[in-house]
């Protein structure tokens, strides 16, 4: 018996040079149709340049043709005049033309550019996680964006579905690259920390990093001073974890607390529909100050089925009409609870529509906004017991 190891070629015969030789020619073939599909594109690109110049040279040389070769260019009469003016803003107006459909054309390119690259920093959310449906929207407050300073996220791990909301100093595309420090830091340490403590120590390290890293950038002899703006840059940031039962854990670096909301309770429920959540004292926001080396998770006990929260950041309640009143979110979600109890989408749609109505269009300021409501069917008998418990 004739044993063959692992990683000892065997004896090549006729039929093993034949393979040989058919892959190698394989091979080349597959390089000879890289290589001619890489001569077919650059033709492709000379000959989109040279269409590009075709069209103004072409306007170009009516012009030129008409001043010295037309008779009537020739002429000083009145009529002669306006035909020689038509003509040559004809050609200008084709010129304009050409140079907007250009512009166009690349502002196209530039902006799928720009959509791919802000949907993967804050990608869409899933329409559920963990029986949890979901419904989130942001708006920026820079024209042509649709990333701001505003982030949020929700991931199911082995620990719970975590939850981030975060509102970076500042707003539109300059605070981009900490809503993607942030983000990034999340997106790792949920699943490697079984405690938010953690998760939030991952949030501070990563902060701190980038502002420095900024701060090199930007001035890089000074460092992070005191006194550079850099150094005044904080985002605060609000983290949940809701375990499979429904308990819901939080931390919270300055950022609102977030409203509960239910169903008709009928007239027993002195809770009512909305309920703003506030049960302690938040931490500093994110790069203003260390946090303390103590990080009590604060407990706001169940979401039960058919409940649901609602997180934002400022932007919903400093929004202003015309009068500089603020916007009544309280009343909003009061108003989207009695029509739509508890449903993400339409409570979402019900605040944005009224939020905007009251701005009179988009507010001045970034808006996030993240619904979860618990779908789940299944009520355990411990939770069915605090039904009537306050959060």
């Amino acid at each position: 018996m004739i044993r063959i190891k692992a990683g000892v070629p065997r004896r090549a015969g006729p039929r093993g040079n034949h393979l040989t030789l058919g892959r190698a020619r394989a091979r080349a073939r597959r390089r000879l149709g890289r290589a001619e599909a890489r001569r077919l594109d650059r033709g492709r690109q000379r000959l989109r340049r040279l269409l590009a110049l075709g069209l103004p040279t072409a306007w170009g040389a009516v012009a030129i043709t008409y001043k010295l070769a037309c008779p009537l260019a020739q002429q000083n009469g009145l009529g002669a005049r306006i035909v020689t003016c038509a003509v040559f803003f004809a050609v200008g107006t084709g010129l304009m033309l050409h140079v907007r459909r250009g512009l166009l054309r690349e502002l196209r390119q530039i902006r799928r550019v720009a959509g791919a690259a802000q949907g993967v920093l804050l990608r869409p959310l899933p329409p559920s996680v963990e029986g949890l449906n979901i419904a989130a929207a942001q708006v920026s407050a820079d024209r042509g964006a649709s990333v701001g300073g505003d982030l949020y996220e929700v991931i199911g791990t082995e620990h719970g579905v975590r939850v981030v909301m975060g509102d970076v100093r500042g707003h539109g595309l300059a605070a981009i690259g900490t809503v993607a420090a942030v983000l990034g830091s999340f997106r790792e340490a949920v699943h490697d920390e079984p405690e938010l403590p953690g998760v939030l120590r991952k949030l501070e390290r990563a902060m701190g990093r980038h502002l420095r890293e900024r701060a090199k950038a930007e001035h890089p002899s000074s460092g992070l001073a005191p006194d550079s703006p850099v150094a005044e840059e904080f985002v605060t940031v609000l983290l949940l974890d809701i375990g499979r039962d429904g308990e819901v854990r939080a931390l919270n670096c300055g950022h609102p607390w977030p409203y509960l909301l239910r169903p008709d309770g009928g007239p027993t429920d002195v809770r009512g529909r909305v309920e703003h959540l506030g049960p302690g004292d938040p931490l500093p926001p994110l790069g203003a100050f260390p946090l303390p080396a103590e990080l009590p998770v604060v407990h706001c006990g169940r979401l039960l089925p058919g409940e649901a929260l609602f997180l934002y950041t400022d932007g919903v309640e400093d929004a202003r009409d015309g009068a500089g009143r603020f916007f009544p979110l309280r009343t909003a979600l009061t108003e989207a609870t009695r029509t739509h109890p508890t449903s993400p989408q339409a409570v979402l749609g019900t605040v944005f529509t009224r939020l905007f109505a009251h701005a009179d269009g988009l507010p001045t300021d970034d808006v996030a906004v993240l619904v979860l409501g618990n779908g789940r069917t299944q009520v355990p008998t411990s939770q069915r017991e605090q039904v009537a418990t306050p959060l």
